[in-house]
């Protein structure tokens, strides 16, 4: 079990009750980290994980594509993380040891955001305790600046951090610098961009071929099309669309054990709930995917035959 300190949230995700939401006993942790200092545009990702956990009180718990309930799992939310600001890299600190606490109670981790500077304490807490992890980026942005408006713990550096250290591979990219385009990672680093992405659906098997066997997720919403999620702080046209991401996890959760995710980015936007419910249900599906029962994702894949036990 995992105990720290912060404020309370409106409620457990899906609105458990125990011991669906137990911490003594569930498999998957939703810990919510509304860090957000070096947003360049929109701003309002603080306010991401509660939007997401008040958005998945309305979910319908039973997943049709699976044929059960994910939350049979045990799903448990802890309370918001009060973050050092005193320095750029601390709060990134705190999200590794709040990282390395899930592990550690064998718990899989789901990180919820805040602006995507967070991935890289999440990263490096799975990192310290899973040789060879690759991470996917799903994004609409390259983030490998070095250094961006004073520091290299910037939202729009995090991914250069990142392949400092393990592979990466980027998908869903439309949008990246000069500097970006011309880095090279000192990791293997592959990139996808969404054009490619949404006019060949197969392009899916070379993406989990690029995978290692263990995988951290890494989903910054506005990978999306801004038709589909318009609540984020940068949106990007030409973006994937809800199967697009939904049909890329269902392969890399089959074929790759994923260790952790994150889902990073949400800005809310006041009165409009659908992004809100989109990232709900979004963190939900991979939830399902992770502990499907029998470890079968066969049923409604294009594949339609394999299946792997996570």
């Amino acid at each position: 079990m995992i105990s720290l300190p912060g404020a309370p949230l409106p409620a457990r995700f899906g609105a458990l009750p125990d011991p669906l939401g137990d911490v003594e006993t569930a498999r998957a942790v939703i810990l919510p980290a509304g860090y957000e200092a070096t947003t360049s545009y929109g701003a309002g990702t603080r306010e991401g994980p509660e939007a997401i956990l008040r958005a998945s009180r309305q979910l319908e718990l039973y997943d049709d594509e699976l044929d059960w309930e994910p939350c049979e799992a045990g799903i448990a939310t802890f309370p918001a993380w009060e973050f050092d600001r005193s320095a750029p890299e601390r709060p990134i600190l705190q999200v590794e040891r709040l990282v390395a606490a899930a592990l550690e109670a064998g718990n899989f981790p789901v990180l919820l955001g805040g602006e995507h500077a967070i991935t890289l304490g999440g990263v490096r807490a799975v990192l310290a305790r899973t040789p060879g992890l690759g991470v996917l980026q799903l994004d609409a942005h390259a983030d490998l600046r070095d250094v961006y408006e004073g520091t290299p713990y910037s939202h729009a550096c995090v991914m250069r951090r990142v392949s400092e250290q393990t592979p990466v591979v980027a998908c869903g990219i439309r949008s990246l610098s000069a500097e970006e385009a011309r880095c090279r990672p000192a990791q293997p680093y592959r990139r996808f961009p969404a054009e490619a992405m949404v006019a060949n659906p197969a392009l899916n098997e070379e993406i989990v071929a690029a995978l290692p066997p263990r995988v951290y997720v890494t989903v910054d919403l506005d990978v999306l099309d801004p038709a589909a999620m318009p609540a984020v702080g940068t949106p990007e046209p030409g973006g994937l669309g809800w199967w697009d991401l939904i049909r890329l996890l269902r392969a890399v959760f089959r074929e790759r054990e994923v260790v952790a995710v994150d889902v990073v980015e949400l800005a809310p936007i006041p009165g409009l709930s659908a992004p809100d419910f989109l990232a709900a249900k979004l963190v939900y599906k991979m939830i399902g995917y992770r502990f499907a029962k029998g470890g079968d994702l066969s049923r409604g894949t294009d594949s339609g035959a394999l299946s792997k036990r996570h």
